[in-house]
């Protein structure tokens, strides 16, 4: 029954899917920052008389090997899942984390930065995936609708971002059970990923069938895309707004866990109960407020304001003082921030055939990753010479010049349609 109802609506088959393997993400987010930030905690893998400075920047440098193996592989799996199918992609990326995340939590073990490096890097050719997702979703949703179904890929980031931060800060402390460690969060994370692969294989469709082609893979691709996506008039002012908005999210993102330490000592229980809290908003917005928008507003219309709503948060982030506040301003920063990522990859996948998802889905998240490498290194450098507290401020500040750039993109298209 349940695979005949899975097979009968392929939306629910790729949503679940989606759910699993944002677990597995969510899981690492608490713990990651401890090990190479943080010198007080138990997690903490350098030598303990290593300068704070060399840990964040070392830590910037193992945030931007995700986005840069991600920014190689999303084009190249998404031109083959136009070619051969979503499924069987899909399920070649959920083996490749799974096997990421054991040899992470096996170099957690040995405290091997090199290993930690190798598997963020094939844990990111496996985060290619999310084109595949997104070209799935558009297979079986009108373009209309697209915004929504985007949104409902956000709703289920942000079940497994309520779920995964706080079971990574729980399976992390050897207070709830002996046997916990610094890698136990990251053996769950390669078994949700394994799981995640047997329920795509017996329950999830394949929703693009096409006939093989024995076309040669261009290795390149990913460098070719970029210097097409900012040669295509319709589509490069959104694709560059989009790379300014991630560049300010990835200082956001690689460093807001650092922030938390070092502005109010939380525990890498405490950044996950923080990150869940943000989860659950993040679920109101994509299950209930991207809908609702959707009905009323064009997904121009709510970029003009989510955006600068979502800088105007981070930037109230800077300045609060106390732990406390930062439980009123994140509901207004998930839903400025979950209404710009469904209204963006909607309005890019509205403005593409539907022959060619795959690619500009697959190109799309290629811009997303490049926006995330040099940040990430950047942030690491920002933190070292100044304050880990820096990075929040210089995602702010990108994110409002997105915002800006957005409007100015629509006022000249009103000025010569």
């Amino acid at each position: 029954m349940m695979k005949h109802l899975f097979n009968a609506k392929p939306l629910p088959a790729v949503l679940f899917t989606v759910l699993l393997d944002s677990l597995g993400f969510g899981i690492l987010i608490p713990v990651i920052p401890h090990l190479l930030a943080n010198p007080l905690s138990p997690l903490y893998l350098l030598p303990p008389d290593t300068p704070a400075s060399y840990g964040y920047t070392l830590l910037g440098i193992l945030a931007a090997v995700f986005p840069l193996c991600i920014f190689f592989a999303a084009p190249i799996l998404g031109e083959l899942s136009d070619r051969y199918g979503r499924k069987k992609l899909w399920a070649l990326t959920l083996l490749s984390a799974s096997f990421g995340y054991a040899l992470f939590a096996i170099g957690v073990a040995v405290k091997s930065i090199l290993m930690l490096f190798v598997a963020r890097a094939i844990a990111g050719i496996a985060g290619g995936s999310i084109s595949i997702a997104q070209a799935a979703i558009a297979d079986v949703t009108k373009p209309e609708e697209r915004a929504q179904s985007f949104g409902l890929i956000g709703a289920m980031f942000g079940v497994g971002f309520i779920v995964g931060p706080f079971l990574g800060g729980v399976l992390s402390d050897s207070s709830y059970v002996s046997w916990f460690t610094a890698s136990t969060p990251f053996w769950v994370a390669a078994a949700v990923s394994f799981i995640n692969l047997l329920v795509l294989l017996i329950l999830a469709p394949e929703t693009h069938r096409v006939e093989r082609t024995d076309a040669p893979i261009d290795w390149v691709r990913s460098i070719r895309n970029i210097i097409r996506a900012f040669e295509m008039r319709e589509l490069m002012p959104l694709y560059l707004t989009n790379f300014i908005y991630f560049f300010g999210f990835t200082f956001y993102m690689t460093f807001f866990g650092v922030f938390l330490i070092d502005r109010f000592q939380f525990t890498q229980g405490a950044i996950g109960n923080f990150f869940a809290y943000v989860g659950i908003w993040i679920i109101i917005t994509q299950a209930v407020v991207t809908r609702l928008v959707a009905r009323r507003f064009s997904e121009k219309q709510v970029l003009r304001v989510s955006i600068f709503a979502a800088a105007g948060a981070l930037l109230v982030f800077f300045f609060v003082t106390e732990w406390w506040q930062l439980l009123f301003v994140a509901p207004f920063f998930a839903v400025a921030n979950g209404l710009t990522f469904a209204n963006m990859t909607g309005l890019i996948s509205r403005s593409a055939g539907a022959a060619i998802q795959g690619e500009v889905l697959g190109l799309n998240a290629s811009v997303q990753s490049l926006a995330q490498v040099f940040p990430a290194l950047l942030s690491g450098i920002v933190a070292a010479g100044t304050t880990p507290e820096t990075p929040v401020l210089v995602a702010s500040l990108f994110m409002c010049t997105a915002a800006i750039f957005f409007t100015l993109h629509l006022l000249r298209q009103k000025k010569n349609p």
